[in-house]
């Protein structure tokens, strides 16, 4: 096992949401001092029954991160910060750019400042996203393609990357970012309905619900398990060459959501329809979308292990065995 995080003093703002609440619960078996912040808003996803396993093992403060205040004094002491706060919405991005500004952008900058003042060789790890490259020119997609982001959502995340890469070449800060693409698994959101289509898919799965595929169905999407997600977040903690860097994560198999459906009623029965894109969600769409990561695979040996098969069988498992959905 490996002993990097050992005794290491570790915050994750977002610690109770999906991809949060993973993190942390490696990190615990890992010999990580965890404390976990979060605002508890319901539309975020955080759950306190995804930190059942170690709730007696971790500190938890439920604070906002648009908090400067509280986040200044949070930060103090620690050794690293794994920033996964976030309003993930493309569409709620939309209805309501203002908070996304708040959340995605300038809470970042807030976090960046509260460390340059009161913790400065702590590192930071940004939880990005694919959805600052807008409509792919080419694909795979690559650290090199243009960023033309088609939602407040995407602007946001750019600006708010620019600001961990700024901070580490101006002030000398250890920082850097992740774009993550759809990431799925046990304890993400299946309540909501404007997070994205996997967790709407497999809640309606689940339920036995109609799924409506917007457009042909042929789009084509790549899909990271949070395993590896939560891995790839690990080795960014802890290799030098990843500094002041920006990565893709992504799959070497992308999908349809044709056959992202099709997986998933070998698992769970259900019917599904193709109906035509609402005009607000064709303005953000996207078409194909899937990554090359090879930039952070050369860098620190990072690649995804779980295939979506495999990766959907086990989500299920986790739901069908009694987790809160």
């Amino acid at each position: 096992m490996r002993d990097t995080y050992r005794g290491r003093k570790v915050l994750i703002t977002g610690g109770i949401g999906f991809i949060g609440s993973n993190l942390a619960l490696r990190l615990v078996d890992l010999g990580a001092e965890v404390l976990l912040v979060d605002s508890m808003l319901p539309a975020y996803g955080a759950n306190l029954n995804n930190i059942a396993p170690v709730r007696d093992r971790v500190r938890v403060n439920f604070s906002d991160v648009r908090d400067r205040h509280s986040l200044g004094y949070l930060v103090q002491g620690q050794d690293l910060i794994f920033s996964l706060a976030g309003q993930v919405s493309h569409s709620e991005s939309m209805r309501d750019p203002m908070t996304d500004l708040e959340i995605n952008c300038r809470s970042q900058l807030s976090l960046l400042e509260c460390c340059r003042e009161g913790n400065p060789d702590a590192r930071v790890v940004f939880a990005s996203t694919r959805q600052l490259y807008g409509r792919p020119r080419y694909l795979p997609v690559d650290e090199q393609h243009p960023l033309e982001p088609v939602d407040v959502n995407g602007i946001n995340n750019l600006a708010a990357e620019m600001y961990y890469t700024l901070y580490h070449q101006v002030h000398g800060m250890p920082t850097v970012s992740l774009r993550l693409t759809n990431t799925y698994g046990p304890r993400m959101d299946l309540k909501s309905r404007n997070k994205g289509f996997v967790g709407i898919f497999v809640a309606l799965a689940l339920a036995g619900r109609k799924i409506s595929i917007f457009g042909s169905g042929e789009q084509k999407r790549d899909f990271n398990y949070v395993d590896d997600v939560v891995e790839a977040l690990l080795v960014a903690g802890e290799r030098p060459e990843v500094l002041g860097r920006v990565f893709n994560l992504g799959h070497e198999r992308p999908y349809s959501l044709l056959e992202f459906v099709d997986i998933l009623r070998g698992l769970v029965p259900f019917e599904h329809e193709i109906v035509p894109f609402p005009a607000d969600a064709a303005a953000i769409d996207i078409g194909d979308y899937y990554g090359d990561y090879r930039s952070f695979e050369e860098a620190t040996g990072w690649k995804p292990r779980i295939d979506l098969a495999d990766g959907l069988a086990r989500t299920i498992r986790h739901y069908r065995d009694g987790a809160d959905r």
